[in-house]
Parts: C-alpha cells; sequence; structure tokens
C-alpha cells in the first residue's frame, strides 16, 4: 500500500514539473502544429544551420514565413522554457502559414563561423531553395524581421529566387555613400565618430572564437536533447553604460557649453542625453558632427 501512495505522489510531482516547465503557449501550438526544432538545414559548402520548423498539421502545402536571425531564438535559455518564438509561431501556424526560424551560420546551434553582418549572401539563396523544395512547402517564402534579422533580406532579394514572394524589412541598418546632402556611413558612425548605442551592442553580441562549441556533425536528436540545458548563449556581466561610456572620449567631444538644443539618440542605449550640434577636429565636408534627435 505504502508503495503504491510513493508511487502516485511521485507521479504526480512529474505531472506538476512538466506543467511548470511547458507553457501553455507550446500545448496551443502542438496542438495545431508540426514542431520540429533543430533541423540542422544543409548550405552549399556544407555547413549546417539550426533551424526550428512549425507547420500546420496535415498533408497540405503551406507558404513559408521564414527569420533568419544572429540572435537567440532557442525555446531553452537558462533551462527555462521561453515564449516569443513560440508566439511568433502560433500566429503564423493559427493563420495557415509555416513559420521557419534560423540562426545565422556560426551561431548558438549552427555550424561554421560567424562574421558580423557579412555572412554569406549564398546562406539566405540557399535557405530559400531548401524550404521551396520540401514536401510541406508550397514554394513561396516571405521574409520578416527586424534590425539584423532585416539587413540580409536587402541582400538576398538581389539574387532574385523565384520563391522569395514577400518581405518585411523592419529597421534594417543603413547603406553607406552619400544621399543627397549627407553622406552615411552605415550603423556605425556619424560624422566619424563612432554611435556610442553600438558599443553596448557589440558587447552583448561580440563572438568569442574561443567559446565552447558543440562537434560538427551533431545529429538532430542530440540537439533537441540538449538544447534544454545549453542555449549556447553566453552571459556576459552587466555594465552600467551610464558609467561605462564616460570613459569614451564623449567630454572632450561634447564640451559642457554645448549641452543645449535636442536630445541625442544615445539616451535609451547609455541613459545620458546629448545633445546640440558640435565641432568637431574631422575633415571637410565632415567638420560638423549634428547629433539625430530623438521626438521628446
Amino acid at each position: 500500500m505504502k508503495k503504491i501512495i510513493l508511487a502516485i505522489g511521485l507521479f504526480a510531482i512529474t505531472i506538476s514539473v512538466i506543467a511548470q516547465d511547458t507553457a501553455l503557449i507550446y500545448r496551443k501550438l502542438d496542438s495545431i502544429a508540426v514542431i520540429d526544432q533543430k533541423v540542422m538545414m544543409p548550405m552549399r559548402d556544407g555547413i549546417r544551420l539550426a533551424t526550428d520548423i512549425y507547420r500546420p498539421k496535415g498533408e497540405g502545402k503551406y507558404p513559408i514565413v521564414f527569420s533568419r536571425t544572429p540572435y537567440n531564438f532557442n525555446t531553452w535559455v537558462d533551462g527555462k522554457m521561453t515564449t516569443r518564438t513560440l508566439e511568433e509561431a502560433y500566429q503564423a501556424v493559427s493563420r495557415g502559414y509555416a513559420y521557419v526560424v534560423q540562426n545565422e551560420r556560426g551561431r548558438f546551434f549552427s555550424e561554421g563561423e560567424w562574421d558580423i553582418l557579412g555572412t554569406p549572401i549564398t546562406d539566405g539563396y540557399d535557405a530559400l531553395e531548401w524550404m521551396s523544395k520540401q514536401s510541406w512547402s508550397n514554394g513561396k517564402v516571405g521574409l520578416i524581421g527586424c534590425s539584423s534579422t532585416a539587413e540580409w533580406q536587402m541582400a538576398v532579394a538581389s539574387q532574385n529566387h523565384p520563391a522569395l514572394a514577400a518581405m518585411v524589412a523592419q529597421g534594417f541598418g543603413a547603406g553607406v555613400g552619400r544621399v543627397g546632402k549627407f553622406m552615411e556611413q552605415g550603423n556605425w558612425y556619424r560624422g566619424g565618430a563612432q554611435q556610442m548605442l553600438f558599443t553596448p551592442w557589440l558587447y552583448g553580441t561580440q563572438h568569442d572564437k574561443m567559446a565552447p562549441r558543440l562537434p560538427i556533425g551533431i545529429e538532430q536528436k542530440d540537439l533537441q536533447r540538449i538544447q534544454k540545458f545549453y542555449d549556447m548563449g553566453p552571459e556576459m556581466p552587466r555594465v552600467d553604460w551610464a558609467q561605462g561610456l564616460q570613459h569614451l572620449p564623449v567630454q572632450q567631444t561634447l564640451p559642457p557649453n554645448e549641452f543645449t538644443g535636442f536630445i541625442g539618440s544615445y539616451v535609451n542605449a547609455s541613459g545620458i542625453s546629448f545633445a546640440g550640434i558640435v565641432k568637431a577636429n574631422l575633415p571637410s565636408p565632415l567638420s560638423v558632427l549634428a547629433l539625430p534627435a530623438l521626438a521628446k
């Protein structure tokens, strides 16, 4: 009798743990979707990119919403289930789309070496080729993403793959060159000075080549198992950027009597507001550094 009671107690504890670890959105998604995580999609050079696929149940052929990103979309982070990707997948699948999210090469569970903002254009083309040929695909792929998850869309669109049917490129980075009276220097610089918002971004996104890596050729079933324990995301020490950015040559660039006018574009990243038109020792025609304004 005691054994039976003990067994029932252990079963109840197990069910409780599962309920705590499994988000409600996962159960909702599982009821309507085939969940196929850590599919290793092959590129033309043999490198495989970690891909999570969520598609409607059934034998139909579906259009695809595709997001490729350098950021961590893993369902499990620090041993806990996260819901953002699952919620996005549910929104797509419930509307009759397959939802596919993939890490750029060299990021998290994807193989290869990561080149910041310089991943091969062919990776996007190869992903479209692979997805368009799957038995559950209707051959049409739409792209979605913001910032670094949008910039590659510009490049892959130039490849004119027949499967590319739509793009939602949100907040993608600027180009380089002169546009009218503006001399654009890409995301990193304004008037020859580094944008401070990218200092904390680079700190959090940096890719240490000496970080632990998974063996090449690891099987999907092993990736699905270990993703619950290892999200492959480094934990960086916290930095007080309001203080940290004071070590940059900001005080020399922005003398006290120049702190007037518009609010600078770095307030959200650093907690510091900079403003006005700042004179700097820059070669012509970049003799004046104008800090963009934020709406008050």
